[in-house]
C-alpha cells in the first residue's frame, strides 16, 4: 500500500557559486559516484564560458529556461487502447528535463570540434542559452508531439 508523499530532499548549493541549481547540473553530470571529477568538468566548462566573455551562471540559468518544455505528451490507457495525451510540466520536472537534455546532448557532440567534455558542455550551454543546438531541437520535438496530440486532450487525468 501506498503511503503519502515523499518530501523533496534539499540540496546542498554548489561551493564554488553556491548555487542548487548548479549542484543539480553536477549530480547529472556525475559518473559512477565520481562528484569531485564532475564538478572539476562542470567548473572548467563555466570558466570557458567566462573566457567567452559572459557571466556563466546567467548563461547557465537561461539555458535551463530555454530547455524547459512547457508541454510533453504522456502515455494513457483509455478503453484498451493508448493515448498520447499532451500534458503541462511543472516547475521541478521541467529543470530535470532540461539539465538531463543538456548533459547527454553534450556527451553526443563530436570529438572532431571538442576535445574534452567541458568543452562541449561548455558550447552545448551556450547554444542553449542562445535558443539554438540540439537541446532546443529536442525541446522543440516534444513540443511538437504535444501539438499533433492535442485532440486527446480531454483525456487529461
Amino acid at each position: 500500500m501506498r503511503s503519502g508523499n515523499v518530501p523533496k530532499r534539499m540540496l546542498e548549493p554548489d561551493p564554488l557559486y553556491g548555487n542548487r541549481l548548479l549542484t543539480r547540473l553536477i549530480n547529472r553530470v556525475m559518473r559512477n559516484g565520481k562528484k569531485t571529477v564532475a564538478q572539476k568538468q562542470v567548473y572548467q566548462a563555466l570558466d570557458l564560458i567566462k573566457e567567452k566573455g559572459e557571466d556563466p551562471i546567467k548563461v547557465f540559468e537561461l539555458a535551463i529556461s530555454t530547455v524547459g518544455p512547457k508541454v510533453e505528451v504522456k502515455s494513457r490507457r483509455v478503453g484498451g487502447a493508448s493515448y498520447q495525451v499532451p500534458m503541462e510540466v511543472k516547475g521541478d520536472r521541467r529543470i530535470s528535463l532540461a539539465i538531463r537534455w543538456i548533459v547527454t546532448l553534450a556527451r553526443k557532440r563530436s570529438n572532431r570540434e571538442y576535445h574534452t567534455y567541458a568543452e562541449k558542455l561548455a558550447a552545448e550551454l551556450m547554444d542553449a542559452a542562445k535558443g539554438q543546438g540540439e537541446a532546443i531541437k529536442k525541446r522543440d520535438t516534444v513540443l511538437r508531439m504535444a501539438d499533433a496530440n492535442r485532440a486527446f486532450s480531454h483525456f487529461r487525468w
